[in-house]
């Protein structure tokens, strides 16, 4: 090589800094693919199959990328210095090479290639994967040999060399995951992921038809007035009980109502025999889980019973599947008549409407943890039921009694308080 034609240095020199900007790249765009997305292209992309396999064995990745990496900076400070020696004498060289493979390393081997792999990740380790797979297998005892080293010394620090990443994610991340794809997904489709999500959080009890709500059918009633029960329920079933709502013996389909109409003599034997077996749900069962019970038990109506076995209200399959979908025919004017508004942060509210609706309606985040309504709500803060109205504050949420019959507190006005110092 002669020393006055250093032509040959500087595209070896060029070389290496092009392979360090790959490696630099590789190794950036590798660790920053999306795993599920890559799960996913793997049935599509061959690409993605060689990455998916490489990353199996990420010890080994990170090995031969660090030292293809290593490599070739050490062999360009060579060249570096060299040309250094060429152009400003051996006393200077090794400063002036230091100073300029740094800044060229930096600019070109690792700023911009790391820029566009993080910004691009598919797009750079798809291509990466063609020849990180051959060199992985060329340079498979060295990457063994390096990692038994690294593992020795990650055991000195009391690490496990042999942990497994962790990619699962609980529900809470999973609604961060599904907010952070709001740009690709529609407005319900987000909404109804997140149900699905919720639901383990959900019990019976926050979205059962209390029993003070509850329609059926007294079979100690006079026969017409059992009849009208039935002919005249808007809805398709309803319990079946004997003088006290605890005391349910069935639960009758009003489909089955043309069955009796076709009858010769009425009575209620023939009612109860018509009548289906009553399915009886706890109250502290999850939603997640009471949607697998109606579906393996084929059923699609569940009485809502507390530990001691008191009938506490009901739950349909209809019920759970809005927590998902969003109310069907939701009683919108029954709705309305519960919650009222006033102004954009003010409404009057019925007492026996749930905390449940009352955050969807208004996008509030009133507490869910304790009483399920909103009367139950205030006289968990009061602590006693007040002679008059009263107001109090619940976090920046300032609630006013509006109108009380005997135990109950059937309205109150509720604001949201954009500067909690207006109440001081």
């Amino acid at each position: 090589m002669n020393s006055t034609d250093p032509t040959v240095l500087w595209v070896l020199l060029v070389i290496l800094l092009i392979l360090s900007a790959f490696f630099s790249g590789s190794e950036t765009g590798m660790m920053a693919l999306n795993r599920y997305r890559l799960k996913h292209q793997q049935k599509k992309s061959s690409g993605a199959r060689r990455a998916a396999k490489l990353l199996k064995r990420p010890d080994r990745l990170i090995g031969l990328i660090l030292i293809g990496n290593n490599a070739v900076n050490i062999l360009a400070a060579i060249i570096a210095n060299m040309l250094a020696i060429i152009y400003v004498g051996e006393a200077a060289a090794p400063w002036v090479a230091t100073a300029s493979l740094t800044i060229l390393v930096l600019v070109f081997s690792e700023v911009t290639p790391k820029t566009i792999a993080a910004q691009n990740p598919e797009w750079f380790a798809f291509r990466a994967s063609h020849i990180l797979r051959p060199l992985m297998q060329l340079m498979v005892p060295l990457i063994i040999l390096v990692n038994k080293c690294t593992n020795f010394l990650i055991s000195l620090l009391g690490f496990d060399p042999k942990k497994d990443r962790d990619d699962g994610l609980d529900s809470e991340e999973l609604k961060s995951l599904v907010d952070l794809s709001s740009h690709k997904l529609s407005s319900n489709n987000q909404g109804m992921l997140k149900g699905i999500l919720d639901l383990e959080n959900i019990t019976i009890e926050d979205i059962m038809i209390p029993r003070n709500e509850m329609q059926g059918i007294d079979l100690e009633e006079p026969i017409n007035s059992v009849m009208t029960a039935i002919l005249d329920s808007e809805y398709t079933r309803q319990p079946l009980y004997k003088g006290d709502i605890n005391n349910i013996i069935g639960v009758f389909n009003t489909r089955k109502a043309h069955h009796l109409l076709k009858a010769e003599n009425i009575s209620k034997k023939l009612i109860k025999q018509l009548s289906e077996t009553a399915y009886f749900v706890p109250e502290s069962t999850s939603l997640m889980d009471q949607i697998l019970n109606f579906r393996d038990k084929k059923r699609r109506f569940g009485v809502v019973v507390d530990e001691y076995g008191e009938v506490q209200g009901l739950v349909t399959l209809e019920d759970i599947l809005e927590e998902i979908v969003g109310d069907f025919t939701t009683d919108v004017a029954d709705q309305a008549d519960e919650i009222h508004q006033l102004s954009p942060d003010k409404f009057e509210i019925d007492g026996g409407a749930t905390i449940r609706e009352i955050n969807k309606a208004t996008g509030w985040v009133l507490p869910t943890d304790g009483p399920k309504t909103l009367n139950g709500l205030v006289l968990e803060q009061l602590e006693n039921i007040p002679d008059g109205n009263i107001s109090f504050l619940i976090d920046n949420y300032c609630f006013e009694t509006n109108t009380i019959e005997g135990a109950m507190v059937k309205k109150v006005l509720v604001s949201k308080l954009t500067d909690i110092s207006k109440t001081t």
